[in-house]
């Protein structure tokens, strides 16, 4: 079967593919976001502890399944063992709701791009402009299916033809870019009406001192609860797409130094991604707490704001969301193709069929989340919004349970 034929070129391609399922909105709005919120350098050290264990375990048998089955996960896990089923279930639809609500989130991202890249940058800082935009029955829908065309025309093309070339090009600049801006972070420096300067380097040093004042067990188990989730989404680990991509690569690749490049690349674009927020907010807000603890409209609300009070703020603002992007992009990709690979292996679909029927599911529920910002904001789900309750179900119950049963 051509599935079974398909694989990444070698480990580069495996290693930037990888990564860039790993590397995603979540590394660039989440990761700083939780760090501001839970004690900078505390969050930081406690991360990168269990990146460095618990990742590291999960990250590898899940491309050890891969590799070791050449199955997408339900299939992968009844291979090794039949009574294993369920967990396959279990795993496969974790990428199914995600990929419901990551398609939103991309086209709000490929919105924003737009508008920066056009030179329209002083419309998305205006008050209420994000609120306006999600809530609206029409505009959000349209651009999901912008970005869910560009991802489903990717995986259609295949592992080298099209995933594998994709992330060749756009890894390496994702990563430029990002430096780039937490470069130029570092030089920015703001004088309150108070007279009082605060500049890029101080927002660094609030970013990196480990903030331990008033900690307690509990708050310290909230930390690094966070910093839990947080890994599971990052590095795309205990949601099947980890074992798609093992059951690409060849045998001959090192596991675990590719691992370890993987977590390497993730980490250093969040890290980067911190250096780059974390202190550009700092210094508009006047070192405000509260504004660079914001989540969601911290990148959509808070960001265009700063960028329309900074110098060159509409090519900063350009470069950034056009960063946003690549990273959604590249992480769309790896959720649609663990989709499209555990149907084909279901029921035997050609690449073509597998992409279609997988698109129109995405776009149809899609649309039922984006809608749920606007006519559908009265349904609630255990007093839950319908993007945070799949958002909850996927990443705060199924992964955390697939991680300890694996």
């Amino acid at each position: 079967m051509e599935k079974k034929a398909s694989h990444f070129s070698g480990q580069l391609g495996f290693v930037l593919a990888a990564a860039g399922s790993a590397v995603g909105v979540g590394n660039l709005w989440r990761f700083p976001y939780l760090a501001a919120k839970d004690g900078g350098g505390l969050f930081l050290i406690v991360y990168l502890a269990l990146v460095l264990t618990f990742g590291f375990a999960l990250l590898v048998s899940d491309i050890a399944i891969g590799r070791r089955t050449k199955q997408s996960a339900v299939s992968a896990y009844t291979q090794m063992h039949p009574k294993w089923k369920f967990l396959g279930i279990l795993t496969f639809l974790v990428p199914v709701l995600i990929m419901t609500y990551y398609a939103v989130i991309g086209g709000w991202v490929t919105k924003y791009a737009i508008i920066y890249l056009t030179g329209a940058s002083e419309a998305a800082a205006a008050d209420n402009y994000f609120t306006a935009f999600i809530t609206s029955p029409v505009s959000p829908v349209i651009y999901a299916l912008i970005f869910m065309g560009v991802t489903a025309f990717i995986v259609y093309n295949g592992v080298q033809d099209g995933i594998e070339a994709v992330s060749k090009w756009m890894m390496p600049v994702l990563l430029v870019l990002v430096a780039v801006i937490a470069i130029y972070s570092m030089t920015l420096q703001h004088t309150d009406g108070n007279g009082q300067v605060r500049t890029g380097l101080q927002g660094l040093q609030y970013y990196l001192t480990p903030h331990v004042e008033g900690l307690t067990v509990s708050r310290f188990l909230q930390i690094l609860l966070d910093a839990m989730s947080q890994l599971f989404f990052s590095l795309s680990v205990s949601m099947g797409i980890m074992i798609t991509y093992g059951s690409y690569m060849k045998k001959n690749n090192p596991l675990e130094k590719s691992v370890r490049q993987i977590e390497i690349f993730d980490t250093c674009v969040a890290f980067l991604a911190g250096m780059m927020i974390v202190p550009s907010v700092f210094v508009f807000s006047g070192g405000n707490e509260e504004a660079l603890s914001k989540g969601p409209s911290l990148m959509f609300i808070t960001l265009p704001k700063v960028f329309d009070n900074m110098t060159l703020g509409g090519v900063i603002g350009a470069v950034f969301f056009l960063l946003v992007l690549f990273a959604a992009l590249t992480s769309s990709i790896s959720l649609m193709e663990t989709n499209v690979s555990i149907v084909r292996d279901k029921f035997g679909w050609d690449r073509g069929k597998g992409t279609v029927i997988v698109g129109i599911y995405v776009l149809l529920m899609g649309a039922v989340v984006s809608l749920g910002f606007g006519p559908l904001s009265f349904i609630k789900i255990l007093g839950f919004g319908i993007l945070d309750f799949f958002d909850f179900v996927s990443n705060s119950v199924l992964m955390p349970i697939v991680a300890i049963l694996t």
